[in-house]
């Protein structure tokens, strides 16, 4: 998709001290929702390339005392809820993502208070425009509990292309 090459391409051209000055402030917004503060099991990503590097926003968690959980990936485009465990180190997927080891305790969607959907971008209506795979789409299918997208405010679109199996998530955080 042409939209994906230039969401891409943009996020690339992007100096990576902006990038991680921008997932400062974005991971600030997170941390003040108040459905994250009152929340006792969040569902993150964790952040690769020129997606908002979440391992320091997951280590904030931790040190509230939060469960935080990871995703591993399926075949068949499927994908577990593990709950990750510091003292386990995460493995590299065939995608050059990082997931918790295949032994670290699933979670079933209903255990789950908030889930951190990751996306290229997002627009005003709260739709996200994913990386293609649709891991998260058949996922939240299933998940009925508050969902956030975290997108740089140079990014966020008046109205993206929706498909009717896409969902909006409840909240966009902008590091605006």
């Amino acid at each position: 998709m042409a939209l994906r090459r230039d969401i891409r391409a943009r996020l690339s051209a992007m100096p990576e001290q902006v990038r991680l000055g921008e997932d400062e402030a974005l991971f600030a917004a997170f941390l003040a929702l108040p459905q994250v503060q009152r929340a006792g099991t969040l569902f993150l990503f964790y952040g690769v390339g020129t997606e908002p590097r979440t391992g320091p926003l997951i280590d904030r968690l931790l040190a509230l005392g939060k469960r935080v959980a990871l995703p591993r990936m399926l075949p068949e485009h499927g994908m577990d809820v593990l709950v990750h465990d510091p003292d386990h180190p995460l493995v590299q997927n065939r995608f050059g993502l990082w997931e918790p080891e295949a032994a670290c305790t699933a979670l079933s969607p209903e255990e789950i208070d908030v889930a951190l959907v990751p996306a290229l971008c997002y627009d005003r209506q709260n739709y996200r425009l994913g990386m293609g795979g649709g891991y998260y789409d058949r996922w939240l299918e299933h998940y009925h509990g508050t969902t956030v997208g975290l997108c740089r405010a140079s990014l966020l679109a008046d109205r993206l292309p929706t498909e009717p199996h896409d969902r909006p998530v409840d909240l966009v955080v902008t590091d605006k």
